[in-house]
């Protein structure tokens, strides 16, 4: 068997249905599925008997230990060449796994990731921060998007692959914490691995999936304030996982809050904050063709890089880890 899909899943049935779905239309089907439990309260095992027939699942249960020790669970019990890991909030198109094949035999490599994209179904909240986290104007651009900026590309677990050989030499996600939620951090630590140990690593720009962004603001605000906070964190550990692109939100969260205090004086210091939102609003608005969208991109924009920048500068400036 050439590829094991590893799918860690914590109290989320109705997802996995969404993913196996998917994962029962591709067009090229050597592969099995390995579903890890994670302790839920609300397994998911009636779901994945549905698909016994479709695909060549396996359903494993085990005691809560996190996402990154439940993917080594995984793939310690996995039968393929290549292991490819996914959330289980993701969904596939038809061609996803032949997607990766093509890009294997034309040139190989040890490990690849994907980009991602929202799906017509999701709503305007998680478009507008499927908006934020991909935009230009706001991440650069450096996530989700079909061409890197980086010499080097590092993959995320929600569409990651590598060789099985290569993941269980590096000894696959650590248990280190690397933010006040352990699950943060992790993946970029295994990617920054994969080279410091001289393996291989690609971009797959036509593996892409659906992946479903938070749906609420608040969640949100967690997310990337945790990944701001688990950046230095890992920058303490690897130099080199620190770039300049990476502070720029710690400057756009300090030069608002400059602004606002300006504004006590004069109003016109909000000037460039308008500018700001309008040109979010145009652009998201004609990217997602929705006004809606569009305008709760504004906001949704405003978390991901001050959030963001908040851990940033919090984890800064404290000593202790996590």
């Amino acid at each position: 068997m050439k590829y094991s899909i590893i799918v860690p899943v914590f109290n989320r049935p109705d997802e996995v249905d969404e993913l196996l779905e998917s994962l029962g239309s591709q067009t090229l089907r050597d592969f099995e599925v390995v579903i890890v439990e994670d302790g839920s309260q609300i397994p998911c095992k009636d779901v994945c008997d549905k698909y016994a027939d479709i695909l060549d699942l396996h359903y494993y249960f085990k005691e809560n230990s996190g996402p990154g020790q439940s993917r080594n669970y995984g793939v310690e019990r996995a039968q393929g060449e290549y292991v490819i890991i996914l959330d289980s909030d993701a969904v596939t198109p038809t061609g996803f796994m032949q997607a990766i094949d093509d890009e294997l035999k034309r040139q190989p490599t040890d490990a690849w990731g994907g980009p991602d994209a929202a799906h017509e179904s999701f709503s305007d909240i998680q478009k507008a921060i499927s908006y934020a986290m991909t935009s230009f104007f706001t991440t650069g651009g450096i996530r989700g998007g079909k061409k890197q900026l980086d010499k080097k590309f590092y993959p995320r677990s929600f569409n990651l692959g590598v060789r099985r050989e290569v993941y269980l030499q590096l000894g696959g996600f650590t248990k280190e914490r690397f933010s006040k939620m352990s699950l943060y951090g992790e993946d970029i630590d295994f990617s920054l691995r994969i080279y410091k140990n001289g393996y291989s690593c690609r971009l797959f720009p036509d593996a892409w999936l659906w992946h479903k962004r938070r749906t609420d603001f608040r969640r949100f605000w967690r997310q990337v304030y945790n990944s701001g906070y688990a950046r230095i964190n890992l920058w303490r550990k690897y130099p080199e996982a620190l770039k300049p692109v990476h502070a720029l939100p710690a400057v756009f969260t300090i030069g608002v809050a400059g602004l606002l205090l300006l504004s006590v004086f004069s109003v016109l210091a909000l000037i460039p904050l308008i500018l700001y939102s309008a040109l979010i609003f145009i652009d998201s608005t004609i990217r997602n063709k929705s006004v809606m969208v569009g305008l709760k991109s504004i906001p949704a924009a405003f978390i991901q890089l001050i959030g963001y920048g908040v851990g940033f500068l919090e984890s800064l400036f404290t000593k202790k880890h996590g």
